[in-house]
């Protein structure tokens, strides 16, 4: 099965999954381009089960970061585990989004992704 891992800037957080993720997303919603400083968050969703970390992490409102360099890495709960995708360790990933939240909240001068499902909010 294939392992992907990644963990966070100085290198005290780690995390791997297993497998292909469930859904692969961007999101311009306010809180993503806040959490994220940057225009939109690039994340992928894999079962809770397919997931392990290791180190020491803080959490703000369920996102978890490493207390040490800052780095946002992912949210966990009992069923998903959400991570951010530029925190793995090879890139490019290959993981390709299939939709796009808060749409309304995009920069103009970012298009829609080709072939990705558009949501002017959350997912319905």
């Amino acid at each position: 099965m294939l392992k992907r891992t990644g963990g966070c800037h100085c290198g005290k957080v780690k995390f791997s999954v297993e497998g292909e993720p469930t859904r692969v997303g961007l999101c311009h919603c306010t809180d993503c381009r806040q959490e994220s400083g940057s225009a939109f968050t690039y994340f992928g969703v894999w079962p809770s089960e397919q997931f392990s970390s290791e180190g020491f992490t803080t959490d703000h409102d369920g996102r978890r970061f490493c207390p040490e360099c800052g780095s946002r890495l992912f949210s966990v709960d009992e069923h998903e585990a959400e991570i951010k995708l530029g925190s793995l360790r090879d890139a490019p990933t290959g993981l390709v989004p299939t939709y796009e939240l808060w749409i309304k909240r995009r920069e103009p001068w970012l298009g829609p992704l080709e072939g990705a499902e558009q949501f002017d909010e959350d997912k319905t």
